[in-house]
């Protein structure tokens, strides 16, 4: 086991009015219910509606007026957690789901599962695990919607691009002299043309002047561009003249650019209530300085470390919790195993992931980092190295409250003599 998994400072087990396991379904939850100095264990079923949550919630308000209930939800987001934060006096833990079922596993060998098992067991790990939990504490309102609109964006920009491949797969069957025609597949220009002319055929029935003026319509104005536009038009051979070919392809054509065209404005609605919450948030300037983080970067930066300073006590636990940190296995004398940690939010990861990447053509030490990482590694492990370095870098900034100088970073390697400015002259091409 690696140094940075054994935990150092157990949390202090708080002493509540119950124990409660809550285990999550669609409609109808499992609970077990044990009251502080009881051994009994109370077992019910909450249905999964707002009216059932709070009158549930309100009872155990009345039954113990006097002190708080610890509640272990098999989730880290959800409606049952967004649904039960709203009352002050339930204290909630997220259990990993994955964690769980471990620990069903080492009970249950059979892999046997069902719900009131699950409420049972979260209600144990409540109870006798708890200096190992942590309970559940909601950050500012605008670091939780920032944290939301990013991941969500990023997931419609990922079927964007999913449509995409598939519009350029359609084209290639029947139209692959599109592209030059329209550029980027995910442009208004592209959507537009290809929603009125899906196949060569259709656009060489066009007048040249028409073409011109939708090119201009769409503020397509360089005129060498156009020329040559309609000297392909003049001189493309359709790929094939099958009806049966021409009138499948161009209807799936006509169905994806549509599906293309009614995402754009959502994406460009997360873009400008990203930029606009971002721009609000007091921690803001921070991740702004960052060099290659940007508008698209910045604001996931943020959101993956909060704002609440004692989240992370260490660099190291950011490292953990984001997927960066490497784990290290091992068993018996001189047997060990470094591999990616596969168990972490892969968004945050992904964020990290991606702001190294960028880093390299913004930050010099970043680069000449990255330089001789490749020397002894492939691209995607130099970057992850490279992210661990500056997630230290960040982690200090957040606590600081400071944005980031890379004149002074430079320095600060300069004065100790750093190996990073020892870098080769040229990178790597091959990544």
């Amino acid at each position: 086991m690696s140094k940075q998994n054994i935990p150092t400072t157990p949390l202090p087990v708080e002493p509540y009015a119950a124990l409660v396991g809550l285990d999550w379904a669609d409609e109808v939850h499992a609970l077990s219910l044990c009251a502080a100095g009881s051994t009994e264990v109370e077992r019910a079923t909450l249905e999964q509606t707002p009216e059932a949550l709070a009158d549930w919630a309100n009872g155990l308000r009345r039954r113990f007026p006097n002190g708080k209930i610890a509640v272990a939800v098999e989730q880290a987001r959800g409606a049952l957690l967004a649904g039960l934060s709203q009352f002050e006096h339930l204290v909630l833990f997220p259990i990993n789901p994955k964690s769980l079922a471990r620990f069903r596993e080492a009970l249950y060998p059979s892999r046997s599962k069902n719900d009131p098992v699950d409420a049972n067991l979260l209600l144990e790990l409540l109870g006798k695990h708890r200096d190992h939990l942590r309970p559940w504490q909601p950050d500012t309102v605008a670091t939780r919607q920032l944290a939301l609109l990013t991941e969500q964006r990023r997931q419609f920009v990922d079927q964007r691009t999913a449509l995409t491949n598939q519009l350029l797969a359609h084209l290639k069957g029947i139209f692959p002299q599109a592209l030059q025609f329209v550029g980027d597949l995910g442009s208004r220009l592209a959507t537009d043309f290809l929603a009125k002319w899906p196949t060569l055929q259709a656009l060489q029935q066009l007048p040249p002047a028409k073409l011109r003026q939708f090119y201009y319509g769409h503020n397509s104005r360089a005129q060498k561009l156009i020329a040559q536009r309609l000297e392909l038009l003049k001189q493309a051979v359709p790929l094939t003249n099958d009806p049966a070919l021409l009138g499948a392809h161009s209807l799936a054509i006509q169905t994806l650019t549509a599906q293309l065209a009614a995402l754009r404005p959502f994406i460009e609605q997360y873009d400008t209530d990203i930029a606009q919450l971002f721009e609000r948030h007091p921690d803001a300037p921070i991740f702004d300085s960052l060099p290659g983080a940007g508008p698209v970067l910045a604001p996931r930066l943020l959101a993956s470390l909060g704002t609440d300073r004692r989240r992370f006590e260490k660099a190291v636990a950011v490292s953990c919790y984001t997927g960066v940190a490497p784990v290290t296995e091992s068993s018996g004398k001189n047997q060990y195993w470094v591999h990616v940690r596969w168990s972490c939010p892969k968004f945050l990861r992904q964020s990290w992931h991606e702001f190294a990447n960028a880093s390299i053509k913004f930050s010099a030490w970043a680069a000449g980092a990255y330089a001789q990482f490749r020397q002894k590694m492939d691209h995607h492990e130099a970057i992850r190295k490279l992210a661990f370095k500056w997630q230290r870098i960040v982690w200090r900034m957040w606590q600081q409250c400071r944005p980031y100088d890379e004149e002074q970073y430079l320095a600060s390697l300069r004065k100790h003599q750093s190996k990073l400015l020892a870098a080769p002259a040229t990178q790597p091409s091959n990544r």
